[in-house]
């Protein structure tokens, strides 16, 4: 605590008002049945390519919504409310699935896989998608969740023991893999799933219903072992003492060829109406990019339009973490409420501010092992869970984490006024002792009560309303205009890419994939 309080002193009201976040969330659309909207993105929305803001993430089918940076919670959230009405007035009578565990899903090759055009980098990012159906599978890239995006300003460089953004922010990766499973069980809301989504698969969950399936004392399934999880991936024991140590981790799972995927391969070898379709996967390394990292957290930073982000690491160094450990709120009409915001602008100062001592591979293995345990049983009645040589009861480590944490909402709440910071933490901390209130407990609850346990009918009926919510609320004319500016902006954006380039799709992926575009300069 003494640490925590000396670099929280050091953080001027400024400072901590000048906090900067934005949002990435995930959706599917699907059709007033509860069934995937295979048909393309909507032309009304603009390229997926090239907008800023609407873009698709693995499937043709899933949304991808963007907001930019903000130093305001509830313009933040203003702003995702405004896309999010755009898209209603632009996709028919589809719906954006609510829940984070995809609708009713068809057959493998049915998902359609994300399409970008014919430039080069349309292409190398479709072909990237199909790398990544032959080696997890189409039905595990339909789940979506919710990324935040975190930074401070950067005139608060250097707090107390932390030399800069680089030394900060790995610091804060590190404290943050250590206490991830917080969120899980405070904020996790996806302890059911369809059916469709494991056919045919070892999923070890009971029935709730026929098409339904679920985990008693789950909290997201989203971040087990039936969600994000690679078994190939599981050898990375990537280390985040440093960047150098994070960046050379990277740099050889995109540089090795991994046995499994080389039997994969790269081309078929005939030709196709669509050169893409010639390709099984970019490269036969363990990760094909960055991107395909899983991680709870990840360090980022901006990137020009070609430029591989681990070369945009090692040369200008962390801008900003990437929160990856979010399931959607199906309760919100966005997927997010604004004390969950502010209840992660706390937890995450408090991962920055904590001392922070260096990673080990038994502490790697560790983290991964609590974070399954917390998905699949955090609900579970005087659960354990390790922390360093010991075991501690899950409740007691939480009341213990967020006790730490007042001091800064009240800093929060003194720089910004009034209580809101202080009220976030305070549900946070009634939540830990009354399992029955976290967001799994109740769907799971109101499935069994509301939808004779059905998670497709109770997804559905939230995902309706809240398209009725949206659309009933008028969108402000500059919003409107301004959004169908970018969408025309965008699809002629992708045409001049597309009539720029000059070199083979072939040469571009050796090119991209090169060593050289890893390396700093």
């Amino acid at each position: 605590m003494k640490n925590i309080q000396e670099r929280l002193r050091a953080l001027a009201p400024a400072a901590l008002k000048g906090i900067r976040r934005g949002i990435e969330k995930e959706g599917l659309r699907v059709r007033t049945d509860g069934s995937l909207d295979a048909t393309p993105h909507p032309a009304a929305l603009g390229s997926a390519l090239t907008h800023p803001h609407i873009t698709t993430d693995f499937s043709e089918a899933q949304l991808e919504l963007i907001t930019g940076v903000h130093t305001s919670v509830e313009a933040c959230l203003e702003e995702l409310k405004h896309i999010h009405q755009f898209v209603y007035r632009n996709i028919g009578d589809a719906a954006l699935w609510c829940a984070s565990m995809p609708c009713y899903l068809p057959d493998e090759n049915e998902i359609p896989i994300g399409r970008y055009g014919s430039s080069n980098m349309g292409r190398l990012k479709t072909v990237y998608r199909i790398g990544l159906s032959h080696r997890y599978g189409r039905h595990m890239q339909t789940i979506s969740g919710l990324h935040y995006n975190f930074s401070l300003p950067e005139t608060v460089w250097p707090l107390p023991g932390l030399r800069d953004p680089n030394d900060a922010y790995f610091a804060l990766i590190r404290n943050f893999r250590r206490h991830a499973w917080l969120l899980l069980y405070l904020f996790g809301a996806s302890p059911a799933v369809c059916a469709s989504f494991v056919k045919g698969r070892d999923h070890g969950l009971q029935e709730l219903k026929t098409g339904t399936l679920y985990s008693p004392y789950a909290t997201s399934l989203r971040m087990g072992r039936l969600g994000y999880l690679s078994e190939a991936q599981d050898s990375l024991a990537v280390s985040y003492n440093n960047l150098e140590s994070y960046t050379a981790s990277l740099y050889d799972a995109m540089t090795k060829p991994y046995p499994p995927y080389e039997r994969i391969g790269i081309r078929i070898g005939r030709d196709t109406a669509d050169p893409v379709d010639q390709y099984r996967q970019l490269a036969t390394s363990l990760l094909q990019m960055e991107n395909e990292f899983y991680s709870t957290i990840r360090p980022k930073r901006v990137t020009g339009p070609t430029e591989r982000p681990l070369r945009a690491l090692r040369e200008r160094g962390v801008e900003y973490v990437e929160v990856r450990a979010m399931d959607l709120d199906p309760y919100s009409p966005i997927g997010i409420s604004a004390d969950t915001i502010r209840f992660l602008d706390i937890f995450l100062l408090h991962c920055l501010l904590c001392d922070s001592p260096p990673d080990t591979p038994r502490e790697i293995e560790t983290f991964g092992r609590t974070k399954q345990q917390v998905a699949a049983r955090g609900r579970e009645p005087g659960l354990r869970l390790e922390r360093q040589t010991k075991t501690v009861e899950l409740r007691q480590w939480g009341r213990q984490v967020l006790g730490e944490c007042e001091p800064i909402a009240i800093a929060l709440d003194s720089a910004h006024g009034g209580g809101a910071h202080g009220e976030a933490l305070a549900a946070a901390i009634a939540a830990m002792d009354d399992p029955a209130s976290l967001p799994s407990a109740r769907v799971l609850r109101e499935m069994e009560t509301r939808f004779n346990g059905s998670h497709g009918r109770f997804a559905l009926m939230h995902s309706l309303e809240h398209r009725r919510t949206l659309q009933l609320e008028p969108l402000p004319a500059g919003a409107q205009e301004r959004l169908e500016r970018m969408a025309q902006e965008s699809l002629e954006k992708q045409r001049e890419i597309e009539a720029a380039d000059k070199i083979p799709f072939e040469t571009f992926r050796h090119q991209y994939l090169s060593h050289e575009q890893l390396r700093a300069g």
